[in-house]
């Protein structure tokens, strides 16, 4: 799971059956001191995150598994909570394996 914070809305006219009425949210992924990573992206909101929220984002299948209707839907990024409390303590750090980043 990542962190993001919500900067606003999507609209898309058009939009594939199994996403219809849901909400697209552009979003700010953040690390662990919640500065900036990449660049903002689209995500699915399932659970009506509004702007300036901090929130859990999900990638891949588990995206697509998030959404309420449809067992399997094109979707790579996904709302799936909203953080009220964060608590980050030092000295510990999460290493990666080779060959994976912050994204997978």
């Amino acid at each position: 799971m990542l962190l993001g914070r919500v900067l606003g809305r999507a609209v898309c006219t058009i939009k594939i059956d199994g996403i219809q009425g849901v909400q697209l949210s552009l979003v700010q992924p953040l690390d662990k001191k919640l500065t900036p990573v990449d660049t903002v992206q689209v995500a699915a909101d399932v659970v009506e995150a509004g702007p300036g929220d901090l929130c859990l984002l999900t990638r891949s299948r588990e995206a697509a598994l998030a959404m309420r209707d449809e067992t399997f839907v094109p979707v790579d990024l996904a709302i799936v909570g909203v953080v009220d409390e964060l608590e980050v303590r030092e000295g510990i750090d999460i290493e990666l394996a080779p060959g994976y980043n912050t994204f997978t």
